[in-house]
């Protein structure tokens, strides 16, 4: 998908320390404790490989070699294989607000159906208020419970949708 010089992909090996640091200066932006959260997930610098799987895809969103932010899916650790999760979705202030969480939400839940599972789940923090808007406009509920066991104990808003 291209739309300003914005380029929606897979994943390369090339983005790890571009994603990495993203996700990273976001959840610092946003004040989010770096334990109990994706900061501190070993993944997060080899985040190529680490979806580089058959249950698995994490995409990215690039505006000319610079990557913005992105999003992916995996099965949820700990719970049945029907079951993914939608994992490390982060964009910079600069792809906020301009319509792309939601392309790249969709664009995870074709490829979670293409992969076989039937529901989505997520877990956030209470504080990212717009995300949970985000959530709920396409089609995620509420959960009061988490599923599974991400390791993400400091993200107390657990979320799923049927695909």
């Amino acid at each position: 998908m291209s739309n300003n010089n914005i380029v929606i992909r897979e994943i390369s090996v090339a983005d790890n320390i571009q994603i990495a640091q993203v996700i990273r200066d976001v959840l610092v932006e946003l004040g989010a404790p770096k334990v109990g959260t994706a900061y501190e997930d070993v993944s997060l610098n080899n985040m190529m490989e680490t979806y580089t799987n058959e249950k698995a895809a994490y995409f990215v969103i690039e505006r000319q070699g610079k990557i913005l932010g992105g999003a992916g899916i995996a099965p949820l650790d700990g719970f049945e294989d029907l079951v993914c999760e939608l994992q490390k979705m982060y964009f910079l202030k600069e792809a906020r607000g301009l319509g792309l969480g939601e392309i790249l939400i969709q664009k995870c839940m074709e490829r979670a159906k293409v992969l076989g599972f039937k529901k989505c789940y997520l877990e956030t923090l209470p504080f990212m208020v717009a995300a949970q808007k985000l959530y709920t406009k396409v089609g995620f509920e509420s959960l009061d419970k988490p599923l599974g066991n991400t390791g993400h104990y400091s993200c107390d808003v657990w979320m799923i949708k049927a695909l």
